[in-house]
């Protein structure tokens, strides 16, 4: 089994039609933390997935998305959010419909 790691995955599109099939793409995948701004713990078959994705959905002249490796997804690594304004709460992939 794959060790997953923890991403930072954040955009900048600049057709809105691809905006919003970014977002998506990044939906399937983790938290949105910020607009434009993700959270995700992937294994590596899962970002290669992931990077797959993206990259279908892009123009590589047009857009940026920056793929920030913060290290594995346990209790050894910390991670801590901070925030200035409205503060970070992180979610749970739990949905109550």
């Amino acid at each position: 089994m794959s060790v997953r790691r923890r991403y930072i995955i954040c955009y900048d599109i600049a057709d809105p039609k691809r905006l919003h099939r970014t977002a998506k793409v990044c939906e399937a995948y983790g938290y949105r933390i910020q607009f434009s701004v993700f959270e995700s713990a992937l294994d590596s078959t899962m970002l290669a997935k992931l990077r797959a994705d993206l990259d279908s959905v892009i123009h590589h002249d047009d857009d940026q998305i920056l793929i920030i490796d913060l290290g594995r997804d346990d209790s050894s690594t910390p991670f801590h959010i901070a925030s200035l304004g409205i503060p970070y709460i992180k979610k749970s992939r739990i949905t109550i419909i």
